[in-house]
């Protein structure tokens, strides 16, 4: 092949958003892959995923997803992967939600995650950390899954972003389309905003049980 000036075709090589911390601090599995809950801002996932761009730059978008509407609570993008991102998204989500105290946030191992600063900032909230299995990413699944729905339905054919500025545009589009517009099965196909102001109407008005438990027809544990 050398002789003829030809190579091997290869992917492009994944960029690595999941950086093991050395710390020797561990969190409790609190989750355990139960990714259903009675009622908003108990419990939450969060992951961190990249977004090339053309110049070979990436950008990176942090999320907190709420596992009773699968709403994306918070979320932050940035040009760069440091414990700010992570805690911008954190915040995000205290905002929106008017506080976080004794709620579960459930992350891999990463190094934003395990970090001083978050762990901090999860403390001053009142927040619980919550972290799977190492070398697994099946404990964080949902979180994942929804960093793939993004991507794909984004970037569509591309395998790039012209240049971080559209990154930008782009994500912040989809991610405020999903909360308000996008169905989702898991909320009866409906949008996880109408999902979770119906649950609160039917909950208050006719002390009924969750449109959680009548979509899934099933009782959550």
């Amino acid at each position: 092949m050398e002789n003829m000036k030809l190579r091997g075709f290869s992917n492009r090589r994944r960029c690595a958003t999941t950086q093991r911390s050395t710390s020797t601090s561990v969190f409790e599995v609190l989750v355990k892959r139960r990714f259903h809950v009675q009622a908003p801002n108990q419990v939450y996932v969060g992951d961190i995923t990249y977004l090339p761009c053309r110049n070979g730059s990436n950008m990176y978008l942090a999320t907190v997803i709420d596992l009773y509407s699968r709403k994306l609570a918070g979320f932050a993008i940035a040009d760069h992967m440091r414990s700010s991102l992570v805690i911008e998204a954190l915040d995000h989500v205290n905002t929106m939600r008017g506080g976080l105290d004794s709620a579960i946030f459930h992350s891999d191992h990463g190094s934003v995650y395990i970090s001083a600063a978050f762990s901090t900032r999860c403390q001053e909230l009142g927040v619980i950390q919550s972290m799977g299995a190492i070398g697994t990413g099946a404990d964080n699944a949902l979180a994942e899954l929804f960093n793939f729905t993004m991507k794909r339905e984004v970037r569509r054919n591309r395998k790039v972003f012209s240049n971080p500025l559209q990154c930008r545009r782009e994500v912040f589009r989809w991610c405020i389309r999903y909360n308000t517009q996008r169905r989702h099965s898991w909320c009866g196909q409906i949008s996880p905003d109408v999902f979770e102001a119906q649950s609160i109407t039917l909950t208050r008005q006719h002390n009924c049980p969750s449109p959680s438990l009548l979509f899934r027809g099933h009782a959550l544990a």
